[in-house]
C-alpha cells in the first residue's frame, strides 16, 4: 500500500497539504496525524484520496510507540512524509512559560526527528520528505526566541539529511514560509504583549503550500521560500551581520503593521 503521511493535519498548512498533495503524488491512502480526532475525521469528506485519521499527541513519547507499531503492522510504502506539526509562542522570555518553551522544542524538533527516523525504513527510492520550518530559521529573532531557534534546527537538519539520503534516492526539503494566516497565531499571540506587532506581509496557506509542493517535486532545492519579497529578505539576511538584522527587527516592532485580526476560529 502506497501512502502519504501528514502531521499537524488538523488545521492550517498541514490541512492544506492533505488537500493539495494528490496533485503531486499518487497514493492509496493519506494518514493524517494530530491531536484533534474530529478535525482529522472532517478531512475524510474533503480529500479526494482515502484518509486514515491517526490521532496522536506528538509531545507524548507514547505516541511514537503507537506510530511505530502501526507502521510495523501495516508495512506501507511511504511515498511522502510531511512534518507540519509545530507551534510557537511570541513575547518576552519571562512571559512564555517554561513548559511552553520545552513543548516547542519537543514538538518542533524532537517529534520531527522521531517521525522522520521511524518512517525512513518504510521509504524507498523516489520518496519525498517535507519539513516545515520558518522564515525565522535564518537568523536569531528576539521575542520569538525559542520558536526561531527550533526552526533553525529544522532547516539545518533537513539540508544535511537531504545530502545523506541522496544515496537512497530519497529527497528531503525544508519549507521556510513567512507570515501565513492560520490558526498558528491563536497560540502564538497568547503570551505576546506588544513585543511582536509588525507583520510585513501575510500570505494565504493555500498559496504557500502550493509553492512548497511544487518546489519539492519539480526542483532540486533543499529549501523552499514562498514570495519574491521573502526570498529577497533572506538573501539580505545572509549577507548582513546578525546584530544588524536583530536591530532592524526590533525597530520594526515599534511600528505595528498587519497586526489585527490574526487569530482565526479553530476547528473542533
Amino acid at each position: 500500500m502506497n501512502i502519504a503521511i501528514v502531521t499537524g493535519a488538523s488545521s492550517g498548512m498541514g490541512r492544506e497539504f492533505v488537500l493539495q498533495l494528490p496533485q503531486y503524488v499518487t497514493v492509496d491512502e493519506i494518514w493524517v496525524i494530530a491531536r484533534r480526532k474530529s478535525a482529522l475525521e472532517s478531512l475524510i469528506a474533503e480529500s479526494t484520496v482515502p484518509v486514515r485519521p491517526v490521532p496522536l499527541d506528538l509531545c507524548d513519547s507514547e505516541s511514537f510507540t503507537a506510530y511505530q507499531q502501526l507502521l510495523s503492522q501495516e508495512k506501507p510504502n511511504v511515498k511522502l512524509l510531511i512534518n507540519a506539526a509545530g507551534f510557537g509562542k511570541f513575547g518576552a522570555y519571562d512571559k512564555v512559560s517554561l513548559e511552553d518553551e520545552c513543548r516547542m522544542i519537543d514538538l518542533n524538533c524532537k517529534a520531527l526527528v522521531m517521525m522522520t527516523r521511524l518512517t525512513l525504513p518504510y521509504m524507498a527510492a523516489g520518496s519525498h520528505i517535507l519539513q516545515l520550518a520558518s522564515n525565522s530559521s535564518w537568523q536569531p529573532v528576539p521575542y520569538i526566541t525559542t520558536y526561531g531557534a527550533t526552526k533553525a534546527m529544522v532547516l539545518s537538519y533537513s539540508r544535511a539529511m537531504n545530502r545523506e539520503l541522496k544515496a537512497r534516492g530519497i529527497r528531503m526539503m525544508s519549507m521556510n514560509p513567512g507570515w501565513v494566516k492560520t490558526e498558528f497565531f491563536n497560540h502564538a499571540l497568547q503570551s505576546n504583549q506588544g513585543e511582536v506587532q509588525y507583520y510585513d506581509r501575510l500570505y494565504e496557506a493555500a498559496d504557500v503550500v502550493a509553492t512548497g509542493l511544487k518546489d519539492l517535486y519539480r526542483t532540486k532545492k533543499d529549501f523552499s521560500i514562498h514570495g519574491f519579497p521573502v526570498r529577497m529578505q533572506v538573501r539580505l539576511v545572509k549577507l548582513l551581520p546578525h546584530s544588524m538584522v536583530m536591530n532592524t527587527w526590533l525597530n520594526q516592532q515599534k511600528k505595528p503593521k498587519n497586526n489585527r485580526h490574526l487569530t482565526t476560529e479553530s476547528r473542533k
